[in-house]
């Protein structure tokens, strides 16, 4: 098998076998795809034969990489390159993973961009109520505060996805796992409202409109991730005066004041569609405040009077 049929066998697999998101499955093909650029450039026996694939041609590879890539960029390709070679070992097109013998980069983890609740608010009732456009907004934010869905969750959900009776929303998460999220007293009035106005969001032309999807753009097709991106800096910017806002920070505000509220992290872990706790854990950051109050309640120095 040459490195190139092995690439697109495996990014078949992951589309196909594990349910992979179609962002995950192209990170991990460009990722692998340079590794066969470089190893083109180098003349390397595994362009033809996989199994020349060594960890002498993956550090060269990952070395060239860092001079340009952060830290965080090279530990996915490392990542990559790991998951592509386990799975050629188990397929026993490969007699050993060179991968495991690589070291992933120490990557720091900053703070996650957060929200404090008044500025979640301002954020999330920034749309003018009286355009059509204002008005799907409103409800964009509603849902990504509310509800801590993922952006590509939110723009695949379908109009039956929704009860506002129950108050629910059916969303498809990643491995296409299915969750029911909540949706808050103001996220349902904010659909609402929406969905009255929703069938005048047409294409301009034609008429036409995506019949299924919930949030469509002004044109009429279903909302993509890139303008549901746009929406959130635009109001974040000039909401709170955050323009770096973007759809993940809400996520993360929406974890993080649910922690402070006294949610359960396994809860959290349910809302979010997480597989691991510590994914979760990742997610929710502990604002001053809360720490300050645990800080009074526990430690003995703070009860000196």
């Amino acid at each position: 098998m040459t490195l190139d049929e092995s690439i697109d066998a495996f990014s078949r697999h992951l589309e196909a076998e594990r349910h992979a998101s179609p962002r995950t499955v192209d990170e991990y093909a460009r990722d692998l795809r340079s590794l066969a650029a470089f190893a083109r450039e180098r003349g390397s026996r595994a362009v033809g034969d996989v199994r020349a694939v060594d960890v002498y041609l993956l550090r060269g590879w990952l070395g060239v990489l860092a001079r340009k890539h952060a830290a965080s960029s090279v530990a996915r390709k490392v990542a990559a390159a790991r998951t592509w070679m386990r799975w050629l070992r188990r397929r026993n097109v490969i007699a050993s993973c060179p991968a495991d013998e690589l070291a992933t980069p120490k990557v720091r983890r900053g703070l996650p961009t957060l929200l404090s609740v008044d500025a979640a608010k301002e954020v999330v009732e920034t749309p003018r109520d009286d355009t059509a456009v204002g008005l799907r907004d409103r409800a964009v934010l509603e849902v990504l505060y509310g509800s801590g869905v993922r952006v590509s969750e939110l723009c695949a959900l379908d109009l039956d996805s929704v009860d506002l009776a129950a108050a629910t929303a059916r969303v498809l998460g990643k491995g296409r796992k299915e969750r029911v999220v909540p949706l808050g007293r103001p996220c349902v009035e904010a659909l609402a409202r929406w969905l009255r106005v929703r069938p005048g969001m047409v294409h301009r032309k034609t008429g036409r409109q995506d019949p299924r999807a919930l949030f469509v753009t002004v044109t009429g097709r279903r909302l993509y991730p890139r303008a549901a991106q746009a929406l959130v800096h635009a109001h974040g910017a000039s909401g709170a005066g955050r323009a770096d806002l973007h759809p993940h920070a809400l996520r993360h505000t929406c974890a993080t004041h649910m922690l402070d509220g006294g949610a359960d992290l396994r809860a959290i872990q349910e809302l979010l569609g997480h597989a691991s706790l510590s994914t979760t854990q990742r997610y929710t950051h502990v604002s001053m405040e809360h720490l300050m109050r645990v800080y009074d309640t526990a430690h003995p120095l703070a009860r000196k009077r």
